[in-house]
């Protein structure tokens, strides 16, 4: 098993003037800094992957989906701008050498009104639509697209596992396939870890182990026993990453509903977080 920790739990949005990170996650003894890109334009993908490969630090690439990145929006440059997103963070990831490149690629973060079911209907079909064209140009690029369901709170469209098994076996890609956020399960799922074997080894390429308030793994309610005797038993081989917000931007506090310290600091969250993981999976 193989851990991470997002660059959100310390700055976002994440660029190359962050770039002590990089040191600051591997001398924690993480195997992985997953960066959220908001910005491609801000980060120096050949600095990252110079001194990722001298640290030998794994990099995942994770994304941010605002208004303008909604491939089911109804209005069509919106649509357009979201697709665009998404082929330029499977370049990026597959540079930098990423296996995945996960989130919500389905909506809008933050996207969440009662429609009616004409326009429902519509909006999946757009979205589909284009994850079935992702799917393809992901596969050409040798990365796996990850499709996250949120919660109800930030989004209308996925917020639980069946409905993302729905889509993904719509689109019917083998390049696309699920990403499990534990803090958005503990909301939308009846049983966690029933819902990791109803994904399966096959379909899920990423886990996002985070705390049922998003604050420190095993300070919460979360049933992690539970979880994690569902990966071993689906022979997960995957990361399991913390994605916690320690200094969001307004408007990922306002997607995202962060109000509040959710540690006395970002280092303590994350540094406490590895050693929860570490017991929890008998690693040392």
């Amino acid at each position: 098993m193989l851990f991470g920790a997002s660059t959100f739990i310390w700055v976002s949005p994440f660029s190359t003037e962050n770039i002590d990170l990089l040191t600051k996650v591997k001398n924690m003894g993480y195997d992985i800094l997953e960066i959220a890109v908001e910005d491609t334009s801000i980060i120096d993908w050949n600095l990252i992957k110079d001194i990722a490969r001298d640290l030998d630090l794994k990099i995942t690439i994770s994304g941010a989906f605002g208004m303008e990145r909604d491939i089911s929006s109804n209005e069509p440059e919106f649509r357009k701008l979201g697709k665009q997103y998404i082929i330029d963070c499977i370049k990026i990831a597959e540079n930098i050498g990423s296996p995945i490149f996960g989130g919500p690629v389905y909506s809008a973060v933050g996207k969440t009104r009662l429609v009616s079911d004409e326009q429902k209907k519509q909006e999946r079909a757009w979205c589909v639509e284009t994850l079935q064209e992702i799917g393809k140009i992901a596969g050409d690029h040798g990365v796996v697209v990850g499709l996250e369901p949120l919660n109800r709170f930030e989004t209308d469209m996925v917020n639980t596992v069946d409905q993302a098994l729905s889509i993904v076996h719509e689109v019917a890609s083998p390049n696309l396939k699920i990403v499990l956020d534990t803090f958005h399960s503990n909301i939308e799922e009846k049983d966690i870890p029933a819902s990791i074997r109803k994904i399966g080894k096959d379909l899920l390429c990423h886990v996002q182990g985070n705390e049922s308030d998003r604050g420190t793994p095993g300070t919460g309610h979360l049933e992690w026993q539970g979880i994690r005797e569902a990966l071993i038993e689906i022979g997960y081989e995957g990361a399991v990453v913390i994605e916690t917000f320690g200094q969001p931007s307004k408007e990922l506090a306002r997607a995202a509903c962060i109000w509040r310290p959710l540690a006395n600091s970002a280092d303590e969250l994350a540094s406490e977080g590895l050693d929860f993981y570490k017991r929890m999976f008998g690693v040392k």
